[in-house]
């Protein structure tokens, strides 16, 4: 059985241009242990979706219009904000994706990191401030006990993340929700993190939901990867799978405008065409379909249900693009 099930989600967020459909019938599955990356480029509506299980979405102007988030049988849409807080930082962990907004300028680390164990274990004073030093010790951070006193202005970008990670596993979560955990950090301290997480999910059984807009960061860390584009998931296949046969012109066109390192040399990257679409004023049909080289009459006017390949990739495309290349290959 799934330890996350979440089926159908729709979020509407009501602006005074209009409404915005940000998450428009989001399903997906979290096994217990499992790394699933979900990826699309900004705005597609990858971080909404995960808000929206935590019951994170301001309300107004953002709605939930539909949808299930089962959680060990419980449905987390229909929780009130008093058994939310029960879930959230001890069952469920969110690392944010800006450590620097995330941490309260005006409070030590050490005040932080305390108040999430003293909230949910019940942990006294010094027994939080003991733990919170051995976290920081396990996320890599150099003299815990000293630093642990210290504000998060005094730490860089790479360590003030590593607080956020120690902060999300204080409590031993079961799921830990990942948002851009690697963004605006150098290549060095990424990949820091990203063992790090890969050695907490081995040691503590931890599952873990990946958002990104990086392939090679999924490649990393996950096993699973659902791709979405303008609030539906479009493609959803094993990380191998999906890197060797993307089924879906989204998925494609991702993979393309990314380097190689096993293409020859000199050869040039092949960029998405055009914008994502105005969420307020989705085109007919498929959404992808203005930016598709592979569109046909019916991409235009119906929108695609999930099909299943033959090895099990499901896909939102009524052409199936590894086939159309494999096909012109053979020619």
């Amino acid at each position: 059985m799934p330890l996350l099930q979440v089926e159908d989600l729709r979020v509407q967020f009501h602006t005074d241009d209009g409404v915005v459909r940000a998450v428009d019938g989001a399903s997906f599955n979290l096994e217990p242990g499992e790394a699933l990356g979900i990826v699309g480029e900004s705005g597609s509506g990858k971080s909404v979706t995960n808000l929206a299980i935590l019951g994170l979405i301001p309300q107004p102007p953002g709605k939930i219009d539909s949808g299930r988030a089962l959680f060990h049988g419980r449905d987390l849409l229909k929780m009130s904000q008093k058994e939310l807080q029960t879930v959230r930082g001890h069952k469920i962990a969110m690392i944010f994706q800006d450590p620097m907004t995330s941490l309260n300028p005006f409070l030590t680390v050490a005040e932080q990191l305390t108040e999430v164990t003293r909230l949910h274990l019940k942990y006294t004073a010094k027994r939080a401030l003991d733990h919170a030093v051995t976290m920081l010790e396990r996320v890599g951070i150099p003299a815990a006990a000293r630093r642990v006193h210290d504000y998060p202005h005094q730490f860089s970008g790479g360590m003030r993340q590593r607080v956020m990670v120690a902060m999300a596993l204080s409590c031993k979560p079961e799921i830990i929700i990942a948002d851009e955990p690697t963004t605006a950090l150098d290549v060095t301290i990424q990949a820091q993190i990203l063992d790090l997480m890969r050695q907490l999910q081995r040691e503590e059984g931890t599952a873990i939901i990946l958002i990104t807009h990086s392939l090679g960061v999924v490649a990393n860390l996950c096993g699973r990867v659902s791709v979405m584009y303008a609030g539906k998931f479009v493609e959803e296949a094993p990380v191998d799978r999906l890197f060797a046969r993307p089924r879906h012109p989204y998925t494609l066109g991702l993979l393309q405008s990314i380097p190689r390192l096993d293409e020859k040399r000199g050869d040039r990257l092949h960029p998405i065409q055009g914008q994502p679409p105005d969420m307020i004023r989705l085109p007919s049909g498929c959404a992808f379909h203005p930016r598709c080289p592979f569109k046909v009459d019916k991409c235009v006017e119906e929108v695609p249900p999930l099909f299943t390949s033959p090895e099990g990739t499901r896909y939102a495309c009524f052409v199936d693009v590894t086939a159309v290349r494999e096909e012109a290959a053979a020619k």
